[in-house]
């Protein structure tokens, strides 16, 4: 009778466990876009105790580094919005005029050549494609939240972040086992480790593709120059997807212009990007986590279609966290092999 009474305690602790396991997912997985949201305030935690760090080299503390952190990235925002606002604005509206013309300019083209192709039709789909991808966040949304709303959440959450790192380290190492706190503390360095190179790899290569962008679309003769080379540096923050979605609106405008620039445009884009591949990644890479490119790709897609805009904004730098999590956690706990470490390539 007792064996019978331990039995069904044993069971019966079994199925609550379940229970709460199935309710953690379920509570996860209606809390995601959230917790995206808080990725992001990781990445610009990260960004702004890159900067910190300047400060603190000159013997500054942790608190007022991080304050004065703060105030140059509103001071730089602020500045650029000063200096350039109206610029970048005219040319943003500049494009926005122009762009309908010479699309339908292009397909007049597109039919004197005799080619059969229906440039508003495929602008149509796309624009159809994209609206899905970027839709599927909406059961993710706070519906009493918003674009500045979760901008400004990131932005605080960013600052309590930067503020006392070490705090919310330890927070999390103590919900662990004594037993996995070494593994994870090596994992949570070692994924801070490669989001700051990660980011400084990107900084670099935005700001190498805008300004190339700038120069040679204005030697081309391209109109909106400005405003290109800011998507450009912009979409460069998303991998392999991001160029290409650059490239589309140069493209038609130089063709709008004659076919001549239409081709000189297409053959800048490349260029610059072969650069950007064959010269500045690798020199990135040597200090950074080498992600496998097909695995970059497909994390890009996935998140876009699960979380739309904000998944896709987010995708690169999560991928580098869980890449390096799978090395530590499964190739080196699970496999017993040595783990890539960021910074650090055979």
């Amino acid at each position: 009778m007792m064996g019978e009474r331990g039995s069904m305690a044993e069971f019966v602790r079994r199925v609550l466990v379940l229970i709460a396991l199935l309710a953690l997912v379920a509570l996860t997985y209606k809390m995601t876009y959230l917790l995206l949201l808080l990725f992001g305030s990781v990445v610009v935690a990260v960004v702004i105790r890159l900067i910190a760090r300047q400060f603190e080299r000159i013997g500054l503390s942790q608190g007022i580094a991080t304050t004065i952190a703060v105030l140059c990235i509103f001071g730089a925002l602020a500045g650029l919005l000063w200096i350039f606002g109206g610029l970048i604005s005219s040319q943003f509206a500049l494009l926005y005029e122009q762009f309908p013309g010479a699309a339908t300019q292009v397909q007049r083209q597109l039919n004197r050549w005799g080619l059969d192709f229906d440039l508003q039709a495929v602008a149509q789909a796309a624009s159809q494609q994209a609206s899905t991808i970027f839709q599927r966040a909406g059961g993710f949304v706070l519906t009493a939240g918003g674009v500045l709303t979760d901008m400004l959440l990131v932005l605080v959450g960013a600052i309590f972040l930067a503020a006392n790192p070490e705090f919310y380290r330890k927070g999390v190492l103590r919900l662990l086992p004594r037993s996995a706190e070494p593994v994870a503390a090596r994992t949570l360095d070692d994924s801070g480790n490669g989001l700051k190179l990660w980011l400084a790899g990107q900084a670099v290569a935005s700001v190498f593709v805008g300004v190339l962008s700038y120069v040679g679309l204005t030697m081309i003769g391209v109109p909106s120059a400005a405003a290109l080379a800011i998507i450009a540096a912009v979409l460069e923050l998303i991998p392999y997807v991001g160029p290409i979605l650059a490239a589309i609106p140069a493209i038609i405008l130089g063709l709008s212009v004659d076919p001549t620039t239409g081709l000189w445009t297409l053959v800048l884009y490349v260029v610059i990007q072969q650069l950007e591949g064959y010269v500045i990644t690798p020199l990135v890479q040597k200090r950074a986590v080498e992600l496998p490119p097909l695995v970059l790709l497909f994390s890009i897609f996935a998140a876009g279609a699960l979380f739309g805009p904000l998944g896709v904004i987010l995708a690169a730098p999560l991928t580098v966290v869980v890449y390096i999590m799978i090395q530590h956690l499964y190739i080196g706990q699970v496999l017993g092999r040595e783990p890539k470490v960021p910074g650090h390539h055979d």
